[in-house]
């Protein structure tokens, strides 16, 4: 059985790791290079690293950061925020990154997923969707969030898949910092609907949440941001907590 992963996600914005709720009134939450080291030393299974203001900026991902990122990590991570072309894989891939995470750009180009895919290897392509619900439909947002689109969080997510990414990352803007819980219904229909790993996003406040996310959501890996940054969860006691519900981690 793949163990359940657990992934830190650091939310950059003018070279900072911040977090919000819904998307919004960010904070600060320290240096990114710095948190990932602890994170990477305490047990996450990977990172994702999001420049959060690059794609509305209309500039490309920090390449310096994720540089220094690579130098002090051992363990897997993905880089997204304003990625919208091969050449702009090939630098971060160059820079250090094991994975990219397109967002934006591929519900504007849909074409982009396949060009990646077909260079990279779908294992290095994750698309990420942001969803909110609206009148009891998902719909995926665009640009951090500020974008409404009619396109259905399902429907995109199927075409994603068989445009040949390697894994989906479902935020629900709805959780998003909530700390009530991750949006379980949602997982779980994607990943029945799904044949490549689903990341969970948006809700965690406690250990429970995880367990729900993996036990009713059956999301592949759990991400979350506040609760790691602000030491309200530790990562190794979190996995001990998993191992304890039966859900196979790496400890």
């Amino acid at each position: 059985m793949l163990t359940k992963r657990i992934i830190p996600c650091l939310d950059i914005k003018n070279g900072r790791t911040v977090k919000g709720v819904n998307f919004v009134d960010l904070r600060d939450a320290g240096d990114p290079i710095e948190l990932a080291k602890i994170y990477a030393e305490n047990g996450a299974d990977e990172l994702v690293f999001l420049d959060i203001s690059a794609t509305e900026e209309e500039r490309k991902t920090l390449k310096d950061l994720v540089l220094g990122v690579a130098k002090n990590v051992n363990i897997p991570f993905t880089v997204g925020g304003g990625i919208s072309s091969v050449e702009d894989v090939d630098a971060l891939l160059k820079c250090g990154a094991d994975k990219v995470s397109v967002n934006s750009a591929a519900v504007k180009n849909p074409d982009l997923i396949n060009q990646l895919s077909a260079k990279f290897g779908s294992q290095c392509v994750v698309v990420a969707i942001d969803a909110k619900q609206i009148d009891g439909q998902w719909k995926v947002h665009l640009v951090g969030g500020k974008v409404a689109t009619e396109l259905d969080l399902f429907e995109w997510a199927k075409e994603v898949e068989q445009r040949g990414a390697g894994e989906i990352l479902f935020t629900s803007m709805d959780h998003d910092g909530t700390k009530d819980g991750f949006a379980n219904e949602a997982l779980a229909r994607l990943s029945n609907e799904l044949n490549i790993a689903v990341i969970a996003s948006g809700g965690a406040g406690k250990a429970a949440h995880f367990v729900d996310a993996f036990k009713t959501g059956k999301a592949d890996a759990a991400l979350a941001a506040s609760v790691f940054h602000f030491k309200e969860i530790e990562i190794i006691a979190l996995k001990e907590s998993l191992r304890a519900e039966g859900i196979p981690v790496r400890l």
